[in-house]
């Protein structure tokens, strides 16, 4: 009997321990279990971040629901200011115009960068003259107007082979920083294959050996196996160079590696059940982030970040004269 006894005090114990750890954590201010619905929508490329960081957050707070949508930078945004959403995934800073709309609708945002990306380039594997690409080569390929049809057109010795291009679509946040850092016009050529999702441009490059086309580093991880990444040459004199971990991180990956942010409606931002979301965001933004093959950023940047949303201090810092010198750390911003 006393054994008995025993296992089941052992076992009532046990109980209560998992129930302290269960998938219902406390509302800090209220004692009770977390509800509610927090709506995302916005980047693809931010999109396997958010989702990982959300489908962890439920597994701690079984009573909120997270819904992440994929709607590209932009046309996330257009949901965003008109308050539709809670939190946009952006994979460029807020644009002056989405801030006036987003004013005239009573909200603003808090920016808040989670990752860093190197966007891609990528020909199908079956592409054998292909070793390397600078960043002229790049622009005439894709600036509006471009009389670049076949692979020949771009050096003598390579086939004279109509080139398929593959890119995202106006919408994406990919498609405007590649456009202002490539053609330097926030604009390109219409003829080719644009998607907001970033699936459709593997599939259309890892099927056509004549094509490229670029997405953000993730994606390519994902599907290494089903295309062939070209380094860049960036004209810094240090050659052609390949987006990784390591380049992407230390910024000689250049220019093709840029920040990836989160933005909160400040209004959302007083929600118990955002301030959590975002709170394990931050927290978990670095190791979630490697995990879908993104580089995370230094720690110093998370705990800026994280202060920066208790503060609820808003507008963008990243879309600012200082972020574009390039003379800058992403923690010497954070700490402006």
């Amino acid at each position: 009997m006393r054994k008995l006894g025993l296992y089941m005090l052992l076992t009532l114990a046990l109980a209560s321990v998992l129930a302290g750890c269960g998938g219902k954590r406390e509302n800090a201010s209220t004692g009770s279990p977390l509800t509610g619905v927090v709506r995302v929508d916005g980047s693809s490329t931010v999109f396997p971040i958010t989702e990982a960081v959300g489908e962890e957050f439920q597994h701690l707070h079984a009573g909120v629901r997270v819904t992440v949508g994929i709607s590209g930078t932009g046309g996330g945004f257009k949901r965003f200011v008109l308050g539709e959403t809670d939190i946009n995934d952006a994979s460029r800073p807020i644009k002056a115009s989405e801030e006036a709309t987003a004013a005239e609708h009573g909200i603003s945002s808090i920016e808040l960068p989670v990752a860093f990306d190197g966007l891609s380039v990528l020909v199908n594997p079956a592409n054998t003259w292909v070793d390397h690409l600078t960043v002229d080569e790049l622009k005439r390929v894709w600036q509006a107007g471009s009389t670049v049809k076949t692979w020949r057109d771009l050096r003598p010795e390579w086939p004279a082979e109509t080139i398929a291009l593959y890119g995202p679509d106006t919408d994406s946040g990919t498609f405007d920083y590649f456009t202002e850092v490539v053609t330097g016009e926030g604009s390109c050529r219409p003829d080719y294959t644009a998607s907001a999702d970033d699936n459709v441009l593997v599939t259309g490059i890892a099927g056509d050996r004549h094509a490229l086309g670029y997405f953000g580093f993730a994606y390519y991880l994902e599907n290494k196996d089903k295309l062939k990444l070209v380094p860049i040459d960036g004209g810094s004199g240090a050659g052609p160079v390949a987006p990784s971990q390591e380049t992407i991180n230390n910024g000689s990956y250049a220019p093709l590696s840029r920040p990836l942010f989160i933005y909160v409606g400040t209004a959302a931002a007083e929600r118990p059940e955002i301030q959590a979301f975002v709170k394990f965001y931050i927290e978990q933004a670095g190791k979630l982030t490697a995990e879908v093959g993104y580089v995370a950023l230094p720690a110093a940047a998370y705990e800026l970040a994280w202060k920066r949303y208790a503060a609820r201090t808003p507008g963008s810092l990243f879309g600012g004269e200082a972020a574009k010198s390039g003379k800058y750390t992403i923690t010497q911003l954070l700490g402006m």
